[in-house]
């Protein structure tokens, strides 16, 4: 059977996943509460939430050579022996074959790359903050790669800091055991370099806030003045460097740029799990210059619920996937037909299905190029013996518009000049019912087309029945993107198991690949 990578967190034989550390969003970083997020497991291909392992790291940058695909060594740009981190194997849940062994990533300044990873069976995990003695981190200069790519309004001013709350544990944490803290992220897609609107001028005043001590804003990422900043922190302060991609060597993952960042830091914590699946500078390249190389609580939080979904998730298990398009949902469907015991369809998506199978589809939006891979995911569902799930009815319109006409229609026989904009009525409580006893269920991609009253009804009665389903004891996991903003504006993220924080990296981690913010993070090695 063929093994696939699933991602760096999870390894070969015995994948453990740490206890994860959770804390209540407080307005003093002092105040903080912990607790464990699921339980253990015995098998040795489990997701086991193992014991907390208060030690340092002891891990050299220089000097150590991990042994790769049968020992590979590279020499640094110091003249040294640079540490080649692997990428953990994890254990086959299925033959999946569009996934590749490797990921290639962009290269090194002889041409490889030290974020390339194969796969190993030695790495238990990835190393998270859980298991650094806080003695070790103490007046230690650490760098934390958050993801506060908020949005803001055309003044500047955040309106969801949903972002921010997700990086307190871990900025608080740090800040409480006296580490001097250096933030950094991204915000937006500056083409130009420095623009004032793509600053990170607002973060900072609103980490002040939330944090109840001055954040600073440095006036860039790199640079002597940085330098400087970095270098006259005390422990317990925090600075927030400036938009990291207001430097185009940022994305590209420039090994120079990487250096620069690295300057002055001791630790490395990743905690950026919305960009993991980027290889850039400040989530990778930096790694390579750094000590320690952990996960933040919020990135370890992330791979302990989705890891869990794709290695040993609770039976029964339901996916739900919705949105406009088959093709950007495709793999995961793929790879999630492996482990799910059902998988229910919903969004623009069903429309290639039931063309697909002869059936009126009105003005639908449709993908006929993919009609064909609608064919073939029908037959694989069935080979696995996975129930596949279409809606029976939908909720059709005459026009795209929030102010259309509307109708309920048979999902087999919609009218020319209409199209499905939602599931209806039928069709919600056919995916109540088999949603119902479920033990593990996520949720990636709208009903429909939520943002139009009309038509959030479906989407809405989802997580309603998700929510329902928490209070029973079945984890409910929203696997990012829309369906973050849908269970959100229903008032129902609370009532949610998990609500990841990443779209591409949720799907890309659910769908077989490696993170490469997670590759580069120090192993755990239990087994030996």
């Amino acid at each position: 059977m063929e093994t696939s990578l699933v991602m760096a967190a999870v390894a070969g034989t015995g994948v453990v996943i740490p206890r994860v550390r959770s804390h209540s969003v407080q307005q003093q970083p002092q105040q903080q509460q912990r607790s464990v997020v699921s339980s253990s497991s015995s098998s040795s291909s489990s997701v086991f939430l193992g014991r907390r392992r208060r030690r340092g790291c002891g891990i050299s940058r220089v000097g150590v050579v991990t042994e790769v695909g049968g020992g590979y060594r590279r020499r640094s740009s110091f003249g040294k022996l640079r540490v080649l981190r692997p990428v953990a194997e994890a254990p086959s849940v299925g033959k999946v074959d569009h996934l590749s062994p490797t990921q290639l990533l962009p290269g090194d300044e002889d041409g490889a790359s030290d974020i390339q990873r194969l796969a190993t069976k030695g790495a238990d995990r990835k190393k998270s903050l859980n298991d650094v003695d806080e003695k070790d981190l103490k007046d230690k200069t650490v760098f934390v790669r958050c993801d506060l790519n908020v949005p803001l309004d055309e003044n500047c001013r955040i309106t969801d800091d949903t972002r921010i709350r997700a990086s307190l544990p871990t900025i608080q944490f740090l800040v409480k055991i006296g580490a001097r803290v250096v933030l950094a992220s991204h915000l937006g897609r500056p083409k130009k370099g420095p623009e004032a609107k793509f600053s990170l001028k607002p973060v900072a005043e609103r980490l002040t806030e939330l944090l109840g001590q001055k954040v600073e804003l440095a006036p860039d990422c790199i640079g002597p003045d940085v330098e400087a900043k970095i270098g006259a922190l005390k422990g317990g302060e925090v600075l927030l460097l400036e938009n990291v991609r207001f430097h185009k060597e940022e994305e590209k993952n420039d090994i120079e740029f990487s250096k620069q960042l690295a300057k002055g830091i001791d630790c490395f914590v990743n905690d950026a799990f919305g960009t993991a699946h980027r290889a850039h500078a400040s989530t990778a390249g930096i790694a390579d210059y750094v000590s320690i190389r952990v996960a933040g609580f919020l990135l370890e939080k992330e791979l302990a619920y989705l890891s869990s979904v794709i290695q040993r998730p609770k039976k029964p298990f339901v996916a739900i996937v919705g949105g406009s398009k088959i093709s950007s949902k495709i793999t995961v469907i793929e790879s999630l037909m492996s482990v799910c015991d059902k998988v229910i369809l919903g969004g623009g998506m069903v429309f290639t299905f039931f063309k697909a199978q002869g059936y009126s589809v009105g003005s639908s939006l449709v993908e006929d190029d993919k009609l064909d891979l609608a064919t073939r995911l029908a037959e694989i569902a069935k080979e696995k013996g996975v129930d596949l799930i279409l809606p029976k009815d939908v909720i059709c319109a005459d026009k795209f518009a929030p102010d259309a006409n509307t109708q309920t229609c048979s999902s087999t026989s919609i009218p020319d000049g209409w199209m499905g904009l939602d599931i209806g009525p039928e069709a919600v409580k056919q995916y109540e019912d088999a949603l119902k006893g479920s033990k593990t269920v996520l949720w990636n991609g709208p009903m429909g087309v939520f943002e139009f009253e009309k038509f959030d009804k479906g989407t809405y009665a989802i997580a309603n029945a998700m929510a329902a389903l928490t209070k029973e004891g079945c984890v409910t996991i929203i696997g990012g993107g829309d369906s973050v903003a849908a269970v959100e504006k229903a008032g129902l993220a609370e009532a949610m198991s998990h609500v990841s924080t990443g779209g591409g990296a949720s799907l890309e981690l659910l769908e077989g690949k490696v993170l490469p913010g997670v590759a580069v993070l120090d192993d755990v090695r239990i087994h030996a």
